[in-house]
């Protein structure tokens, strides 16, 4: 495959320069980056063979997983068993998914589940004490386990940090921002060894650990319309990207189809588990959105749900269409989904009595750094987990809930690979880092930033079409020669820079992918086009197919 020739992107190694004898040195033996799901289930772990540091950006409770209302995909109930659970994963995925690593998600994901309700983890219930489950977009069965019906997610982190505050081997940095990963070595040879990072207090650090165990999430912010909080901007794939190691699957962003439409507001997730309790997508005249579109109805997966949408507003001219869920009545709307009621409240929309406008929006990173089922990266103590790695085990198009699942099952495998592999232990290397720069007029950030995410929004959203993705990576050239030129001395900046970063390559891979699959739709895709396989891409090279994962001599199992 040709490469494309991408300048800055390629050529700027550090956001900063530096001199590490000058700078502060901590030490440990697994640094993980990230507060979601994976991270903090990957430290829990980590902290059995090691000491551990978490390092978040942000306050602990502000990620994708706490704001995450679909619940845990397992299979609980009577009839099920997790190898119907593959096949809707399967089924979902539309042809990518990789077989073993799903497998093993599925599997592991049960006993994850298991492990969660023995340690307290709170669910919603039937009358009976019955753990209740509902059914989602995509699933065949109801195996979709709920806290206060769309507060799942910031139970589950609230229950891990819990237990992350309560262990003696984890330290937890909040407003910790990595800017770098430290390497040694160059390709094949590359060894990551730690990490350069910046705090409003103390400045800048050195960290340096045994291994570094990327699970900040995703790139949501890189759209104009995302469900994901504002730390979503793509940091993961521009720290793996700089570094040298390989990214998957970037052209796959996932699109949730009902997110609350109120000009001017928020874009409020409205939780998938509305539709699994009988919600419907109608228009203002009350048609069914998805009526003769798929055997599953309202129930279909994401991908197919946002493009009858989209078909819906182009032919009627409207801005959104309607989520009706008055069946449930107020008070049992309240009583199922307390948070939601809550919080639609607030912009003075009662469920019980109106429509709900909704919109789709950028709701989930499929791609993100390569790895194999152990969250090796293809740099030697570089390691990812949840929604910032690319298993494998989505596909094309990720299957409802089964993100929380994923950061839960591949979180702990990263830990055990961290423990088995032959690294070397943390220590000093004396790294000096340069960073030239041509002293062009800078950009404004915050038009940069709105620019990127409109044009991202309109052009490498949910239709594509090869002449608008060629203008893009036109702009994104333009932005990045000035945007990646400069050194920036705050998070502000550095975010951008990992925006222009993750949004160039999200463009790169739609690019390559000529055909239409999953959540990727080129509208100028050739009737019958082959689907081609899973790609992945490092810094310097060509688009490549992925490799089959290798299973390394040692490997955790």
């Amino acid at each position: 495959m040709t490469e494309l020739a991408r300048g800055a992107f390629d050529e700027r190694r550090w956001l900063l320069p530096f001199r590490g004898q000058l700078l502060p040195q901590i030490f440990t033996d697994t640094l993980v980056v990230g507060s979601g799901v994976a991270g903090l289930q990957c430290a829990l772990e980590a902290a059995r063979h090691g000491d551990c540091l978490v390092v978040t950006k942000d306050e602990p409770e502000l990620s994708s997983t706490a704001w995450a209302q679909g619940g845990i995909a397992a299979a609980l109930g009577e009839g099920d068993d997790p190898e119907q659970h593959l096949r809707d994963t399967i089924e979902a995925g539309a042809g990518l998914v990789d077989v073993d690593a799903a497998r093993r998600m599925v599997n592991e994901g049960l006993e994850e589940v298991h492990r969660l309700l023995a340690d307290g983890f709170r669910v919603d219930r039937v009358a009976g004490g019955e753990v209740h489950l509902g059914r989602e977009g995509g699933h065949l069965r109801s195996r979709i386990l709920h806290t206060d019906g769309a507060a799942t997610g910031i139970a589950l982190v609230r229950h891990l940090l819990e237990r992350v505050r309560a262990q003696r081997g984890i330290r937890l940095w909040v407003k910790c921002h990595v800017v770098d990963l430290l390497t040694t070595g160059d390709g094949v040879d590359g060894c990551v060894r730690g990490a350069l990072t910046w705090h409003p207090r103390y400045g800048l650090q050195l960290i340096w650990s045994r291994a570094v165990v990327l699970a900040s999430g995703g790139a949501g912010q890189v759209y104009r319309e995302t469900t994901n909080p504002r730390t979503a901007t793509g940091d993961a794939m521009a720290l793996a990207w700089r570094a040298g190691a390989a990214l998957a699957d970037l052209e796959f962003t996932q699109f949730h189809p009902t997110t609350l439409y109120v000009a001017g507001g928020v874009r409020h997730l409205l939780s998938e588990a509305l539709r699994g309790e009988g919600a419907r997508l109608v228009t203002r005249s009350g048609e069914g959105v998805m009526a003769g579109r798929h055997p599953l109805g309202d129930l279909a997966p994401r991908d197919i749900v946002s493009r009858a949408i989209l078909d819906v507003l182009s032919a009627t001219g409207e801005s959104h269409v309607f989520l009706d869920v008055r069946h449930l009545g107020s008070a049992g709307f309240a009583k199922r989904f307390p948070g939601l009621a809550q919080s639609l409240a607030s912009f003075g929309l009662d469920a019980g009595r109106d429509l709900l406008p909704i919109h789709p929006a950028a709701h989930y990173s499929i791609g993100g750094i390569w790895t194999d089922g152990d969250g090796r990266s293809t740099l030697r103590g570089l390691y990812a987990a949840g929604e910032a790695a690319s298993t494998g085990v989505h596909g094309a198009n990720r299957l409802a809930s089964n993100s929380l699942l994923e950061g839960l099952v591949f979180g702990r495998r990263a830990a055990l690979a961290c423990a088995a592999d032959p690294l070397q232990d943390a220590g000093h290397v004396n790294i000096e880092a340069r960073v030239e720069s041509t002293g062009r007029a800078a950009l404004d950030l915050d038009d940069v930033r709105s620019s990127l995410r409109s044009a991202m929004w309109r052009h490498v959203g949910i239709i594509r079409e090869g002449r608008h993705l060629r203008d893009v990576r036109d702009m994104f050239d333009f932005w990045g020669r000035y945007g990646l030129d400069a050194i920036f001395d705050e998070p502000a900046g550095w975010e951008t820079q990992n925006l222009l970063t993750a949004g160039r390559l999200m463009v790169e891979f739609a690019l390559a992918r000529t055909e239409s699959v999953g959540t990727h739709y080129r509208r100028d895709a050739l009737p019958g086009s082959a689907i081609g396989p899973r790609r992945r891409l490092c810094r310097g090279g060509a688009i490549e197919p992925c490799p089959c994962p290798p299973t390394p001599a040692g490997a955790a199992r």
